[in-house]
């Protein structure tokens, strides 16, 4: 039996529950397009993304970035080092921390990550009309503001 969906969402209830479960659906579905290969965790590729946006950052950055705890980030980050995607180097003003980065292979990753990712979205988005499009580009910035809550 099929659900009409604007139905359900004209409550703010109604909104939430349809928001997580097409979020959640999305959210898989764009996960299904890794690179072939691919041998890393979800976790591990969301911190090669939090470095990719955000550069270079200390271990307790990323662990409050990823909204780990500082061990758990350091068991990622040292997996990471040994699959030759992150390098640690010594904070520049603080020499009792480490910094991690990106290697080149870890760009690699990223890229092609995003790639599959973006043109799959694409091809969705090129099956929707004009206007459909248009509620898309409104609503980003809104759901872009949700997730930063």
């Amino acid at each position: 039996m099929s659900t009409d969906v604007s139905q359900i969402a004209r409550t703010d209830a109604g909104l939430a529950s349809t928001l997580r479960v097409s979020v959640m659906r999305l959210s898989r579905r764009l996960r299904h397009e890794r690179p072939s290969g691919d041998d890393l965790t979800l976790t591990q590729l969301a911190v090669l993304g939090t470095l990719s946006r955000c550069g270079a950052l200390t271990i307790g950055e990323l662990a409050g970035a990823e909204k780990v705890q500082p061990p758990s980030m350091t068991r990622i980050v040292t997996c990471l080092v040994d699959k030759g995607l992150l390098q640690r180097r010594p904070h520049p003003r603080d020499k009792r921390l480490v910094v991690v980065s990106l290697t080149d292979a870890a760009r690699a990753v990223v890229t092609e990550s995003r790639r599959r990712k973006e043109a799959w979205l694409n091809q969705r988005l090129s099956e929707l009309n004009p206007a459909e499009r248009q509620v898309l580009r409104d609503a980003a910035p809104l759901l872009e503001r949700l997730s930063q809550a």
